[in-house]
């Protein structure tokens, strides 16, 4: 593509993304209205924060600058905006100069099979989870073992997060200086793989930013891809429950696994089901907006 065409293509790219966030209302995407707003639809950050990337790396897409969105992140935007099929290739020919190709590995790949076997693993927690850490998809159980899981923003529906920035999750870890430090090295491990991800330099950016327990952690550049075969979780609903987990890495996508709680004794068996009991009245699965976009059977 020319030099002109490229300039002619962003201008587009960043009209046509404003328009689509102005047709959507907050209430659609489950957001507080937030007063009063200059313009219709979303704000720039409410978009940012649903595709789960930078509010300046998403203004600067909307300029028009020269920036390169990877695959994940197009299909990210174009799930946060609610494109459909047309416009999600609309969407990938101005950005990249050709028709969207493989399916976003971080949402496209939960389907509705895999929320129901979510439920059916019930009352074992179990969740679908990114290499950077955000919960695609959980069941009630999952949800709750710690604190309610979707209180909060849809960026905060990630462990990183919670681990480091939520104390009653600190809390939680009775082994909280390993398990973290674990967290940031599995972190980094992942990372060459994504360097092309801005929601991944966003989410390295807010932690360095907001904790300082991980910018010390990540300035120590530690690296390992085991995980502890075990985790012992004070929950504030059931007390002390032990697990070890089952990783199953879903179909194509080395990036997202399926992970399962399993209980170590039947004393944390029977505290797990009370968990069950306990909020029975929940939605036995839960997903990020993004996710659930796509699920429109399982989401109504």
């Amino acid at each position: 593509m020319a030099p002109g065409q490229k300039t002619a293509a962003r201008n587009e790219l960043g009209s046509f993304l404003r328009s689509r966030r102005e047709r959507i209302t907050p209430d659609q995407v489950g957001l507080p209205a937030g007063g009063r707003r200059r313009t219709p639809g979303l704000r720039r950050e409410e978009v940012a924060m649903l595709a789960g990337v930078g509010v300046t790396w998403y203004t600067w897409l909307e300029q028009g600058r020269d920036i390169s969105p990877s695959p994940g992140v197009l299909d990210a935007i174009a799930r946060a905006l609610r494109l459909d099929s047309d416009e999600r290739e609309h969407l990938w020919l101005l950005a990249v100069g050709r028709g969207a190709g493989e399916p976003d590995p971080s949402g496209g790949v939960v389907t509705e099979g895999h929320l129901a076997l979510l439920a059916g693993l019930m009352p074992t927690p179990a969740c679908i989870q990114t290499d950077k850490f955000d919960i695609l998809a959980s069941n009630a159980s999952y949800r709750f073992l710690i604190d309610d899981l979707d209180k909060g923003s849809v960026a905060d529906r990630n462990c990183m997060v919670r681990a480091f920035l939520d104390p009653v999750w600190a809390a939680a870890y009775p082994d909280y200086e390993e398990a973290t430090a674990r967290m940031v090295a599995r972190l980094r491990s992942a990372l060459p793989r994504h360097l092309d991800d801005p929601s991944w330099t966003a989410l390295v950016e807010r932690m360095r930013t907001e904790s300082p327990r991980f910018r010390k952690l990540w300035q120590q550049r530690e690296v390992v891809t085991s995980t502890a075969p075990q985790q012992v979780f004070r929950s504030r609903r059931v007390g002390t429950v032990r697990v070890h987990f089952i990783r199953l890495w879903l179909e194509n996508t080395p990036s997202v696994r399926l992970i399962s709680m399993q209980p170590v004794t039947a004393a944390d068996a029977r505290r797990l089901a009370r968990l069950a009991e306990l909020v029975a009245d929940e939605p036995v699965v839960t997903t990020r907006p993004s996710v659930a976009a796509q699920l429109p059977v399982l989401a109504a």
